[in-house]
């Protein structure tokens, strides 16, 4: 039984991989050439993937079922994925203004905003930089103080070595872009974002007026005493503990139980929270 869910999760990563060949396209955006994809119809909901991530490795799991109901924009970021480097510093907030820059050139006024780990800080900076263009945010493991993480969480960056990168996360990337140069460089770019992450204030997190749902895993990188912290800090938000690491909960490529039915759960979740 066990062996059949792992083979339905890998296949429905590869029907993701064949959907996003059809719908994966490309706009300038702040000199930057983005890959997104769109899948499915009704309310916008953009998905936002984690560091070192692509589009398929985050939201491979739930993405089919998020599509069903929702008009889903699914991003990759600088450096990410399908989306090549260019000569510009990478940063929460730059990420956000490219995602807004999408949004327009989508002609899409205003979406629920999603976004896992990373992706969860960027949807943060995207609700303090263009509070017009979000309805809801749902926020998956989301950072936004140093002090979220566990003790010595940081310094492992200080000497950090491609080799010890998840081998799903690698994979995922080469699938998108095989260029081992290109892997290295998305690597050295997400080590000095995290060498160099500050703290949002608590000022700028209390103006974000969008309701909005956290989400974090107990056992996660993201401390549940920081998501807690992050809720109580928003002017209206709900909060969602759920067993498991970091990502468990959505199905995340690295996440060890793939029969988890966590993931349907959530995704039932976030769907009862946005609409």
């Amino acid at each position: 039984m066990k062996r059949t869910l792992t083979i339905t999760t890998f296949l429905l990563i590869i029907t993701h991989l064949q959907m996003s060949a059809q719908t994966g396209q490309y706009a300038k955006v702040n000199g930057l050439k983005l890959y997104y994809e769109i899948h499915g119809n009704g309310k916008p909901l953009v998905l936002i993937h984690g560091g070192g991530s692509t589009i398929a490795s985050t939201f491979g799991r739930i993405l089919p079922e998020l599509a069903k109901k929702h008009k889903i924009i699914a991003v990759e970021l600088q450096v990410h994925g399908h989306t090549l480097d260019i000569d510009r510093p990478l940063s929460f907030e730059q990420d956000a203004d490219d995602v807004a820059a999408l949004l327009k050139h989508l002609h899409i006024a205003k979406a629920d905003i999603m976004g896992f780990s990373n992706g969860g800080t960027t949807a943060l900076q995207i609700a303090i930089r263009h509070p017009q263009l979000v309805n809801k945010l749902v926020l998956a493991s989301a950072a936004y103080k140093r002090d979220g993480m566990p003790a010595g969480f940081f310094d492992g960056f200080e000497n950090a070595e491609l080799k010890y990168m998840p081998q799903p996360l690698q994979e995922a990337y080469l699938k998108a872009n095989p260029d081992p140069k290109g892997l290295q460089i998305m690597f050295n770019r997400d080590v000095a974002r995290m060498i160099a992450f500050k703290d949002i204030s608590d000022a700028d997190i209390k103006a974000i007026q969008a309701p909005a749902l956290v989400i974090n895993g107990y056992k996660d990188v993201i401390l549940p005493e920081h998501a807690l912290q992050l809720t109580r800090t928003l002017p209206n938000a709900e909060l969602a503990v759920l067993p498991g690491g970091h990502g468990d909960y959505i199905g995340e490529i690295c996440a060890e139980n793939k029969s988890s039915k966590l993931p349907d759960l959530v995704t039932t979740m976030i769907e009862d929270f946005l609409f």
